[in-house]
């Protein structure tokens, strides 16, 4: 147990940081999926973003 006090320590702490995700700037929800629709300048700048990061 002594050595997973570290780990314990660091769960909480975020990897990553979506504020500038497609869904972060949720527009609209489908009524009964509740599934986030984005607004259309979002997914633009997602579909910029994979297009410029492809290998």
């Amino acid at each position: 147990m002594a050595k997973n006090r570290i780990k314990e320590r660091f769960m909480g702490v975020p990897i990553e940081s979506h504020d500038t995700a497609a869904w972060a700037n949720i527009e609209d929800t489908k009524p009964v999926s509740n599934v986030h629709l984005p607004s259309e300048t979002e997914v633009r700048n997602a579909k910029e973003w994979v297009d410029t990061n492809e290998k």
